[in-house]
């Protein structure tokens, strides 16, 4: 069996020679990542790379479309809440191609949407009726 090591690739190592972006010590750069888009965009980032199994899995291609997907995503959100603030005039042309888009992203990442068993209802009277709950005892 071989060593888990030589099977995972691994994340290049910090070098004086890259960037901090590039280290990983920072996620974005001309920034300090504490607004709230941009931890919502970190939380993204982390979120999308887990749902690939994780970051030490992924190429620098990957990567890079999960930043772009954690970006799209924080902006949907932002362009929400503003919607629903009535802040700000809601561009559903724009909101569509940015949503359009995020489809595509993930696509190309390999995420793929799963669909959750659901019950129509039509069995729900037959289940009741076939045992009718106990009556309660008279006082």
């Amino acid at each position: 069996m071989e060593n888990a090591a030589e099977t995972i690739p691994q994340i290049a190592k910090r070098s004086p020679q890259r960037s901090r972006v590039g280290n990983g010590a920072k996620l974005l750069p001309l920034t300090d990542g504490r607004s709230a888009t941009s931890r919502r965009f970190k939380d993204l980032v982390e979120d999308i790379a887990a749902d690939l199994g994780g970051k030490a899995l992924l190429s620098e291609g990957q990567r890079q479309l999960i930043r772009r997907a954690a970006m799209l995503s924080a902006e949907c959100e932002r362009q929400e809440a503003l919607a629903a603030r009535g802040e700000a005039e809601f561009n559903c042309e724009l909101y569509g191609t940015m949503c359009d888009r995020l489809g595509r992203l993930f696509g190309r990442l390999g995420l793929q949407r799963v669909a959750r068993p659901v019950s129509d209802g039509s069995n729900v009277l037959a289940q009741y009726f076939s045992s009718p709950p106990a009556k309660e005892a008279a006082p």
